[in-house]
């Protein structure tokens, strides 16, 4: 058995930065990339490797700024409204359009709506015209030898123009810094191939070289190397033969027994940190070989992501002579508890939303492994290290990787899971360019979020065994002092999700004494609906096998059956479909929008009322099996 690895180093961000910089400038490879010289018309994004100086001026020449005639201003002098001036054309007035060169002795244009033109040819003007009226002169934007753009400066649009207007068709640029990327681990294939059970798709080559490229550098992807120690050598030998600026050993930087970058490293180099106090993120590898550097990115998506905006993007930029990019931070309330490793600096995924004036932060799923809590995170919550968390309340520091304007006009939802919220979010945005952002944290606790003020909107199908209705007295109960208006989205037929084929004949809720059950977690609809149908049927939670396995939506549930975790479990006829599943149906539910009345009048609120009630919406919504929508957009009195 391959011998296991143990981390070398756990030390802080800070300090691994500057070991790496202390690297950088022993061995040379801090220093700026070289100059070379490309068309204007490739130019956008590259960064100046000099001052650029304009090598004709601009306009060159004085020329006329509006369409009239060019004249002397000095024999203009006399002309007034009641004794208007007589010139004549092409021999004290001269007839020029926008751009044209102003004629010999002349020094200012009348523009072609302040003169009449008599028959005979002449012009009347009827007021004095100061000199250089209505010209361009020369140098008037740029002159020759000016400096027009300076050193390490972005190429934007405008820069082009200007670059080209005083004289260039090339400039000089620093050459993109080249990073080459090797995959590492015998379970992935290239993200092209489709992944049979133990294989999984590899994506942080492709999410990193994207990074690099972001940041203004190149990125080479090498080939996956399985778990194979000297091959995984020999591959980082022929990286670096190719003397890029940077290697990137993605995964393989952990402590396990298939984790070889650290060795690979070692024997063509010097490991330097193995081990930074960042979560996630936390077996980062940095090493050198030859004078280049290599990292070794942990294996976990999120991880990665947030390896290449921490240590690889700031390097690309380094030596494109960039500082680091501006962070933009906010303040913000945390919706929930946050417990935070004590010793790391702890980057929290969180949705925002702006609820009466206060930026509010309700945190994403934690895993590393968890890459679209990226996708939809607003914002990355910074916990410091020797800070245990932050309590529900607590401040935290956001940088912002949505755009203000797009968060403050988001709606929070909270609430219970149903997959079609995304059609909602879809018709919402196509609608009215408005946004919808979800938290499941069930039907109870998106009523309770209502009642803390951290949410526009929560979802909630709660069944009340007494009324024998939904949602009503729950809102009455938990919001009685809070003025809400439920608003139905959808009636939902929910049942028992099933393994292909249903080889245990399961067909209804007494079946369950022989099966091993997935639930949902306490306070979810779908957990009230069951056990007051257990109870209608007089069985009792304890003789369910799995009742305490919770999951937390209903395609989670149905995937833990599609993965023979367990043989059936409660959710919805569309999620079982979407996995392949049998179902057999139960009840028919009603699925509501608990929306504060304060919030009804919200431009954005309406927008979503709206799209409610919009015919295509309603249609497309009730063509999805275990749906119907008569009733979509419908007030519900309480």
């Amino acid at each position: 058995m391959p011998k296991r690895n143990i981390y070398l180093t756990d030390i802080p961000l800070d300090e691994a930065r500057a070991t790496l910089q202390a690297a950088l400038h022993a061995t040379g490879a801090a220093k700026l990339m070289p100059a070379e010289r490309i068309r204007l018309q490739r130019a956008l994004g590259r960064i100046t490797a000099q001052p650029v100086q304009a090598i004709r001026s601009s306009p060159h020449f004085h020329c006329a700024a509006m369409d009239g005639y060019a004249l002397r201003a000095d024999s203009t002098i006399s002309a007034r409204e009641t004794l208007p001036l007589r010139l004549q054309l092409g021999e004290s007035a001269f007839p020029v359009n926008t751009g044209d060169p102003l004629p010999a002795d002349t020094n200012a244009v009348i523009m072609i709506e302040h003169v009449n033109q008599e028959q005979d040819g002449s012009l009347l003007i009827y007021a004095a015209v100061p000199p250089w009226q209505h010209v361009r002169l020369m140098g008037e934007d740029i002159v020759n030898t000016e400096t027009v753009l300076q050193v390490n400066h972005a190429l934007r649009p405008v820069d082009l123009g200007a670059l080209a207007g005083c004289g260039h068709a090339q400039v000089a640029v620093r050459r993109r810094p080249h990073v080459r990327i090797i995959p590492t681990g015998g379970e992935l294939l290239p993200h092209d191939q489709e992944p049979g059970r133990g294989q999984l798709t590899e994506y942080n080559s492709l999410m990193l070289a994207a990074q690099i490229e972001a940041a203004g550098g190149t990125a080479s992807i090498g080939d996956i190397i399985g778990d194979d120690p000297a091959a995984l050598t020999a591959s980082l030998q022929s990286a670096l033969d190719e003397k890029p600026q940077l290697v990137l050993l993605l995964s393989g930087s952990s402590a396990g027994a298939h984790d070889f970058s650290a060795t690979a490293i070692s024997r063509l180099g010097e490991v330097l940190v193995h081990g930074i106090a960042v979560r996630p993120g936390h077996p980062v590898i940095i090493g050198m070989a030859r004078g280049m550097p290599i990292i070794g990115v942990p294996g976990y998506p999120v991880s990665a992501a947030l390896t290449g905006e921490l240590l690889i993007t700031p390097l690309i930029r380094q030596w494109l002579g960039l500082t680091p990019p501006q962070v933009n931070q906010v303040e913000a309330v945390s919706t929930q508890k946050i417990a935070s490793p004590l010793g790391d600096d702890d980057y929290v995924r969180v949705a925002l939303a702006d609820i009466d004036g206060q930026l509010q932060a309700t945190p994403l799923g934690r895993g590393a492994g968890v890459i679209t809590s990226l996708v939809r995170a607003d914002g990355l919550a910074h916990i410091p290290r020797f800070h245990e968390g932050v309590d529900r309340g607590g401040r935290l520091q956001v940088a912002l990787l949505r755009h203000r304007g797009e968060i403050q006009q988001s709606l929070m939802m909270m609430g219970s899971h149903d997959p079609l919220l995304d059609l909602l979010a879809t018709h919402l945005r196509l609608r009215a360019g408005g946004r919808l952002v979800s938290a499941n944290v069930g039907s109870l606790g998106g009523l309770l979020a209502l009642r803390r003020g951290e949410a526009h909107l929560a979802g909630t199908h709660l069944f009340d065994s007494e009324s024998r209705n939904y949602n009503t007295s729950f809102v009455r109960r938990y919001l009685g002092e809070k003025p809400v208006q439920l608003v139905t989205f959808a009636h939902r037929e929910q049942g028992l999700m099933l393994a292909p084929g249903n080889p245990l004949g399961i067909h209804s809720l007494g079946d369950l004494r022989r099966a091993r059950f997935i639930n949902r977690q306490r306070g979810a609809g779908t957990r009230v609906l069951l056990d007051h149908l257990l109870a209608e049927q007089g069985i009792d939670p304890t003789e369910v096998a799995g009742y305490e396995h919770e999951e937390h939506t209903h395609l989670a549930v149905a995937a833990a059956v599609a993965d023979d975790i367990g043989d059936c479990g409660m959710g919805l006829r569309g999620a079982a479909e979407a996995l392949g599943l049998e179902f057999v149906g139960l009840v028919w539910e009603r699925f509501d929008l608990a929306i504060p009345r304060r919030f009804m009048a919200m431009e954005r609120m309406q927008a979503l009322l709206e799209t409610l009630r919009d015919a295509t919406f309603r249609d497309e919504l009730g063509a999805q099996s275990g749906y119907r929508s008569d009733e979509t957009g419908k007030l519900v009195n309480h």
